[in-house]
């Protein structure tokens, strides 16, 4: 694994790449307060599929422009957007706002932000999955309104937390929304 620090905004950011040299990456936020690890058995599986992990250890520093110029400093100009919870929110923005720089978004833990009467964050036109644990179901299709593409909910019963609990399903939804079919 290659832990490589770049300068954002008006701080710098952590990130864990690490997988096959493809032109298929996968970047993946994390919530505030998730451990740096928080990913690893989800990049491990990732890796088995012929996907690049770029992990950020946290997102204190990063915002819409900063997650840009990250992705820029790293030379990433396509990208799957995984986010947990308040890195689902940034994925969420990211989808919406920047068109033709993502691929696709998982969502996880977390629907769109209008979803649950929080303004500002248009409708996202990119192959969305929302990846939702015990009692999450009704945000997660309620964020279908605001996904102009293929949509998908996936819900998980018994799991309180899908990262840590439910690895090889994560990284399931993730190898399925990088596919081409």
């Amino acid at each position: 694994m290659e832990l490589t620090r770049v300068a954002v905004g008006s701080g710098s950011c952590t990130v864990r790449i690490d997988g096959p040299v493809s032109k298929h990456a996968v970047l993946l936020l994390p919530g505030k307060g998730d451990p740096v690890d928080l990913y690893d058995d989800v990049c491990e599986r990732l890796h088995h599929s012929d996907l690049r992990t770029v992990a950020v250890e946290s997102i204190e520093n990063l915002d819409e422009t900063s997650a840009v110029v990250l992705l820029d400093e790293l030379n990433i100009a396509w990208v799957n957007l995984v986010g947990h919870r308040e890195g689902a929110d940034l994925a969420w923005l990211l989808a919406a706002r920047q068109f033709g720089r993502f691929a696709s978004l998982i969502a996880v833990d977390r629907g769109h932000p209008s979803a649950s009467d929080i303004a500002g964050v248009p409708p996202v036109e990119v192959p969305t999955t929302v990846v939702v644990g015990s009692g999450g179901r009704a945000i997660a299709d309620a964020s279908g309104r605001f996904v102009y593409s293929d949509f998908r909910v996936t819900e998980l019963p018994g799991v309180d937390d899908v990262v840590k609990s439910a690895p090889a399903e994560l990284a399931t939804e993730i190898v399925l929304r990088t596919s081409p079919w």
